[in-house]
């Protein structure tokens, strides 16, 4: 089948983005890392001798950048839809964060233990429709929340990517609810025309 012009842009975008280009170099998965680090580098998220937990991680490029900042102290446990080539220091396995069976599979490997960190990077399969695939992508981040709300140590940090539109305003006043901070990042990384924000936040507040 033909690419069309839309997907043709796109290659070439993705070709020559400097980002991808040093993701190749270095050896990281995905220009994603580099939005996480840049993150990190200002906020100091990943704490070695703590669990991270990553959600949505293939192809891996934050997972990669969780266990080189974890020194070898502390553990990642990182979780997608799709395969994942194993990583040194990340416990992955394959599954739909949406499905009951899945959350059960992940709250039996952190085995009582608390997590310094919750990261998302979910999202959906693009359909084109916008309404429908805003939807899809705030679901997966409320889902992200009470994950976060239920597993993190009272001062931990969950940093969820996000798009701007229907249901965003809300979200955010779910995240002031459930974290004394939040706050939102763009970094670098993210391509400028991207509707992507990550929000960030961090100390759980008193619930219940």
């Amino acid at each position: 089948m033909a690419r069309t012009k839309s997907s043709k842009a796109w290659l070439r975008e993705h070709v020559t983005d400097p980002y991808v280009q040093r993701a190749k170099a270095e050896g990281w998965r995905s220009r994603a890392a580099f939005k996480l680090m840049e993150i990190d580098d200002r906020d100091k998220l990943i704490r070695p001798g703590e669990a991270v937990v990553d959600l949505g991680a293939a192809p891996g490029g934050w997972s990669q950048v969780a266990a080189e900042r974890l020194q070898g102290r502390g553990r990642v446990i990182a979780l997608d839809l799709l395969d994942m080539a194993p990583i040194a220091g990340v416990d992955f396995f394959q599954g739909d964060f949406r499905e009951e069976p899945i959350l059960r599979q992940l709250e039996e490997r952190l085995a009582g233990e608390r997590v310094g960190l919750v990261l998302s990077d979910m999202a959906p399969n693009i359909s084109g429709i916008s309404i429908s695939d805003q939807a899809r992508m705030m679901h997966l981040a409320e889902l992200g929340l009470e994950f976060a709300r239920d597993w993190l140590k009272p001062e931990g940090a969950f940093l969820v990517k996000v798009f701007q539109g229907h249901g965003y305003d809300e979200f955010v006043t779910r995240m002031r609810e459930v974290f004394r901070t939040v706050a939102t990042r763009k970094p670098g990384a993210s391509r400028d025309r991207s509707a992507e924000l990550y929000l960030l936040g961090r100390a759980l507040r008193q619930i219940g």
